[in-house]
This record gives C-alpha cells, sequence and structure tokens, in this order.
C-alpha cells in the first residue's frame, strides 16, 4: 500500500481494561456512556464504518454489512496517558510506568525549577486544571510564580496568564522543567497550560504545548522515515514523540483544524504515514465530564471522516482508533484505563471483518508496518492477513 492513515480520537475508550480495577477505573466506558447520557449518538460515517459492530452504542446500529473492519485493543503498557497511549498504537510497549506525583513534586525538583526559570511556584499539588487556575490565579497576577501542578498521570503541568508571562516564555520554562525531569524523575509530558481572563473569570487557552520524553525505542513512524517515506504528524503528535521520526508537522490545537490537516495531507503526498491526533474530546470535554460536548464533538469528526474517505486512494488504509478512555460521566476527571475501538477501511482489503479483541495496542502498528512493507520486526501482531 501506498498510504497509511491513523486518526486517534483522544481520549475515546470503549469498556473498561482487564486490568481496569488496579487504576481504580472498573465500569468506565467512554463512548458508551456518553452515547447513553445525551439518548444516542449521531456518527453515521463511524457506524458505516463498524463502530455499532464493536459492541451495543446508543445512536449507532450495527451494520449488517460495514464498509469497513472492527475491534478492540486492550493496553499492554502500564498507564492510561496520551503518551503511553500512542507510543503503543505505534508499536513502543512501555516496560515499567511513567513516575507519577500525588503528592506534589519533591523539593530538589521545585528548587531547581525556580533557580533556573527565576520564578516562584505555586501550588505544587494534584489539580485539576480549570480549578487551580481559578483558586491560584489572583496571586500568580499579583507575583509572578508560576502555577505548578500535576493528576493521576505523568505529568508536570505549568499554568501562567498570558499578560503575566508570554506563551513563548511559558514554553521556554517548560523546557526548562523537561531538562530537569529525567532519570527516576523522567515524567511523561511537561505541558504548558497558558490562561486568560480577569479574577473568578480565567480560562484556558488553545496555545496548550506538551513537551513529552522521546520514546525509547523506535517507532513506526521513524520506520517510516528510515525507509524514505514522508511521515506527517498532525495535531500534538509533533509533541507526543518530541518530534522523533516527522517529516512533516502540522501542530494543530482544534479538531477541525486537525481534520483539515489531514485532508491537506492526503492531498499533499501520495505515499506514507499520517498520524493525526484530535484532542477536543479529551481536552475540553471529557477532562470536564461534559457528556453533551464529547458526543457533539465525535458528530463533528464523523462528518468530516466522510471527506477524508473521499479523498482515499484504492491503495490506502485508513486505521481510527483512541489512546485511552476518560469517561465523562464518572466523578473522576482523570483518564481511565479502558480498552479502545479499532476502525479499519480500505477499498482493496475485505471489509466487515471482526478483528476481535488485539492483546495490545501495538497491532495497529504492526498493521501499518507490513501495510507499508516497512523492514524489521516491530511490537505487536498485525491483522492485515484477515483482511486481505
Amino acid at each position: 500500500m501506498n498510504r497509511a492513515i491513523v486518526i486517534v480520537l483522544d481520549a475515546c475508550g470503549i469498556g473498561d481494561a482487564p486490568d481496569s480495577i488496579d487504576f481504580g477505573d472498573q465500569g468506565s466506558n467512554t463512548i458508551v456512556h456518553t452515547a447513553k447520557a445525551v439518548g444516542g449518538l449521531d456518527c453515521p460515517t463511524m457506524g458505516a464504518l463498524g463502530l455499532g459492530c464493536i459492541t451495543d452504542v446508543p445512536g449507532v446500529p450495527a451494520k449488517p454489512h460495514p464498509i469497513g473492519s472492527y475491534g478492540t485493543m486492550q493496553p499492554q503498557s502500564p498507564g492510561k496517558d496520551s503518551t503511553s497511549g500512542h507510543w503503543e498504537l505505534l508499536g513502543v510497549i512501555l516496560d515499567k510506568p511513567f513516575p507519577t506525583y500525588p503528592n506534589g513534586f519533591g523539593d530538589h525538583i521545585i528548587k531547581s525549577f525556580i533557580e533556573q526559570t527565576s520564578r516562584g511556584v505555586l501550588g505544587n499539588k494534584t489539580a485539576s486544571g480549570t480549578e487551580i487556575i481559578q483558586e491560584l490565579g489572583d496571586e500568580h497576577l499579583a507575583t509572578g510564580n508560576l502555577i505548578v501542578y500535576t493528576s493521576a498521570d505523568s505529568v508536570f503541568q505549568i499554568a501562567a496568564h498570558e499578560d503575566v508571562v508570554p506563551v513563548d516564555d511559558l514554553y521556554r520554562y517548560c523546557g526548562i522543567a523537561r531538562q530537569i525531569l529525567t532519570g527516576d524523575d523522567a515524567v511523561g509530558r511537561v505541558i504548558a497550560r497558558p490562561f486568560i481572563g480577569e479574577s473568578g473569570h480565567y480560562q484556558r487557552t488553545e496555545r496548550r504545548r506538551d513537551f513529552s520524553v522521546k520514546p525509547p525505542r523506535l517507532t513506526v513512524i521513524d520506520v517510516a522515515r528510515d525507509s524514505g517515506l514522508p511521515t506527517v504528524g498532525i495535531g500534538k503528535i509533533d509533541d507526543l514523540f518530541a518530534g522523533q521520526g516527522l517529516t512533516d508537522t502540522r501542530h494543530t490545537t482544534t479538531n477541525d483544524d486537525g481534520m483539515k490537516a489531514t485532508c491537506d495531507a492526503l492531498r499533499d503526498c501520495d505515499r506514507g504515514l499520517i498520524v493525526t491526533n484530535l484532542v477536543e474530546t479529551d481536552m475540553l470535554w471529557g477532562h470536564r465530564n461534559d457528556p453533551v460536548g464529547f458526543a457533539r464533538a465525535l458528530t463533528r469528526v464523523d462528518e468530516q471522516l466522510d471527506v477524508v474517505l473521499g479523498l482515499m486512494l484504492p491503495d490506502d488504509i485508513l486505521l481510527i482508533s483512541a489512546d485511552h478512555g476518560c469517561d465523562p460521566t464518572t466523578k473522576s476527571t482523570d483518564h481511565s484505563r479502558e480498552i479502545v475501538p479499532l476502525l479499519v477501511y480500505s477499498a482493496s482489503l475485505r471489509s466487515g471483518i471482526d478483528l476481535g479483541r488485539r492483546t495490545t495496542f501495538a497491532d495497529l502498528g504492526a498493521t501499518v508496518a507490513e501495510a507499508l512493507q516497512l523492514p524489521g520486526d516491530v511490537a505487536g501482531r498485525s491483522f492485515l492477513s484477515q483482511l486481505s
């Protein structure tokens, strides 16, 4: 095949993983619970690809003859974050989890960060990003000190008002934190969280940036690039893979921009690998426990998938999946340890095939590698032969 297109619907899990109890996520089911909360999803394109054949999704009936093939994949890496999820999808399975800091970051980290940025620190605790800027925003404006916080994920997050700390300076401070957080303290991501507004009405902006640790081994993206193929990262793919392996990065902040960039890449590149992350379901709706917004975002993506399908050539393969869950109907605002949906389409492959429950996200990457005829062994087991 000439082109592989991977679209990751951020946080769109479809049922608790077998080990979800170890993460406190037993019973989570992001897509199904969202569908139930809004009286049914309006996603006919994903339905045509086979979404309703995976499980009972209100509003998305099972098609007797879907145009795609379908299944689920369970996580093998010990985590439930975007970095480990995306890495596993593209062939890197972690041996141990990224470090987390439920009680805040150690003095050695904070002291070094203060010394190198010449800025004080507020917070240094586990918190909701939308809540902590309301709690500490006034003090931040008065002092210029940076709001540092974390979550259940392996993240070092820095929030700053754009009128107090220019966004480029915030990105620079994140780069300093990334250099500090190595070795045993190598968190998955350092995240810039710029915000605007006035006291009591602060709101985060779309200029968030993620500074990921580099993958410990070559991903399918690296192998594709090393084989001379164009590799396009869209959305926050460049952040999650620390730019590694990409020949073209198109950083976007909204799903609309991400889908447009995906369509543009299909028009620009007649071969290679395109990987897109669509972040809104996670960032705007999952973490805010808003199933209505979550469902609306899925409907919008579904509409734009029609355009993607129209731009595909017979020798292309499209794979749609997710990196974890973030069930907006639970009390928690954190990610959830879930299996993820798998939808596959190519005009040159069989359709309507039940791919079953895959034991690792890496089966997607292995299938991409086989489809693009990439050399070497990669993690996971390709399912391409089931579709040929």
